[in-house]
């Protein structure tokens, strides 16, 4: 299978610091790659409901079964959420909320799918300690270690206002090779390799 990124754009404003953070490393990545952007903000999905011991059913329309087909045909997911109170926003926590249903949903078997598969994360803060990211990688981190995913880390930016990140020339310069990696199999922490 030939890669397919997939970028799941979490920010509440268009051309917000992290896309911008989050193109400049698309910008990197080979030709023959495809890739895919999805705005939460533009494509707004239900709150999950949690029925786990209902039967579920693969939706079959609208923005819900849209972001199932994305996530399913991806080899790479790129969680692209700015900095909200130490984590993802409300809308990227609710996309990987309804992982939770897919893992249930019968036919889709979307954790054997997702193993092997790399998660990567892309974020900017308005902080000058990296530190007060570690929830959100966290979050991500967790997310590619119970899926049997790769996790290719979080590669973060420093901005507030509209088009600051430009100036984070760090954040720049890791940009540069942020996708260029094989990243590992995630593991959790009490977890031997």
């Amino acid at each position: 299978m030939s890669r397919q990124f997939l970028f799941v754009l979490g920010s509440s404003r268009p051309d917000g610091n992290t896309e911008l953070l989050a193109r400049k490393a698309a910008e990197q990545l080979p030709g023959d790659v495809g890739r895919r952007w999805v705005s939460l903000a533009e494509h707004s999905l239900p709150d999950f409901t949690d029925r786990r011991h209902d039967d579920f059913a693969r939706p079959t329309s609208g923005t819900t079964a849209m972001l199932l087909d994305a996530t399913l045909a991806a080899t790479d997911i790129v969680i692209a959420s700015p900095l909200y109170w130490y984590s993802v926003s409300a809308s990227t926590k609710r996309y990987l909320d309804h992982w939770s249903g897919w893992l249930r949903t019968p036919g889709v078997d979307f954790k054997a799918t997702m193993a092997g598969r790399r998660l990567w994360g892309v974020t900017a803060l308005a902080a000058p300690e990296d530190a007060v990211a570690a929830p959100l990688v966290g979050t991500l981190h967790h997310t590619a270690a119970y899926l049997g995913m790769r996790f290719g880390g979080v590669l973060l930016g420093n901005g507030s206002k509209p088009g600051d990140v430009l100036e984070d020339a760090a954040a720049l310069t890791r940009a540069k090779t942020f996708f260029a990696q094989e990243p590992p199999l995630a593991r959790f922490p009490h977890e031997t390799a």
